[in-house]
């Protein structure tokens, strides 16, 4: 399953960031964070849901970019 959300970022460098900490959380298969759009592009795991992946993408991009923020 995938899924776009609208997120906040301040710099390209900030959104690379974020892209390559919510790769890393379990449930997520891929991401791609667009900062021109503003967007992020979720690929979620067979068996994982947005509901209980989301939260868990949003401590580790606030662990690298502690003012970002991702609107779900």
């Amino acid at each position: 399953m995938k899924k776009t959300y609208k997120i906040e970022v301040d710099c390209a460098n900030c959104a690379n960031k974020m892209e390559e900490a919510a790769k890393k959380v379990a449930g997520v298969s891929d991401v791609v964070v667009n900062f021109m759009t503003l967007k992020m592009k979720v690929e979620f795991e067979e068996g994982s849901t947005p509901e209980s992946v989301m939260p868990e993408v949003l401590k580790a991009c606030k662990r690298v970019e502690s003012d970002c923020e991702i609107f779900f």
